[in-house]
């Protein structure tokens, strides 16, 4: 029986986030027939994420609440397209919270992958920053939750990755020791040195390779790469 216990991010490790929300901002672009006033979807998108990504940094550090994140962005993306209109930045808001959960693109391999670690008996958990009430719709419509014993939302805790109080809040939840947990996730900052802070192993996973290579912490390009990462990494005692 293996004792380590693994710990994955849900957005942009297994979630192919931006290919999701690529999909719910079309979708949305097309019903609202934002085409009569912004020239192309591809101008929209592309300063919708610059600004979303902004807002994401505040609501990390707890400088923006949740709520005002998510009509927020919105409201500043139209403002860029010179269109002042709080009943189209509410309908936006609403229609994308309502519709970008049920997107499923995964990463190429996390099914198979999963499916390998639980028959390998490792224990298997989300740590997320996402809101509680989309992820689990994200996790139940691309067929994930079966494979995870704890979600593990940080707005339950009332502290973002990364804090070391969502490690340990973790750590108790599922009764595992810090030597042997491994937290598996996209962003260096978050997932990464948070894991490292609290005293667990991370594994960092870069697909395109954006990020400096943090020196002790190895990096995958593939979820494929992970069940053999994970049995090269020691157990410091």
């Amino acid at each position: 029986m293996k004792t380590r216990q693994l710990f994955f991010d849900l957005d942009r490790t297994l979630w192919d986030f931006e290919t999701n929300s690529k999909h719910a901002l079309q979708f949305l672009f097309d019903k609202f027939h934002l085409k009569d006033s912004i020239d192309h979807f591809i101008h929209f998108h592309k300063v919708y994420v610059r600004i979303n990504s902004e807002l994401w940094q505040l609501y990390g550090s707890g400088k923006l609440k949740k709520e005002d994140l998510r009509t927020e962005r919105f409201r500043k993306t139209l403002a860029h397209f010179t269109i002042f209109n709080e009943e189209l930045v509410e309908a936006l808001s609403a229609g994308y919270i309502e519709y970008s959960p049920f997107q499923t693109a995964l990463f190429p391999g996390a099914h198979q992958m999963l499916e390998e670690l639980k028959n390998e008996n490792y224990r298997l958990h989300i740590i997320t920053n996402g809101f509680k009430e989309v992820q689990h719709i994200k996790l139940e419509n691309s067929n994930l939750t079966p494979y995870f014993e704890t979600v593990l939302c940080s707005e339950e805790v009332g502290m973002n990755k990364p804090s070391r109080e969502i490690f340990r809040y973790a750590q108790e939840l599922t009764t595992c020791k810090a030597n042997h947990a491994i937290m598996i996730g996209d962003d260096m900052k978050a997932d990464v040195i948070g894991a490292l802070n609290a005293g667990w192993s991370a594994i960092h996973f870069d697909p395109e390779k954006k990020i400096a290579k943090e020196r002790s912490v190895p990096r995958i390009r593939s979820l494929s790469e992970i069940p053999e990462t994970i049995s090269l990494l020691p157990i410091v005692e």
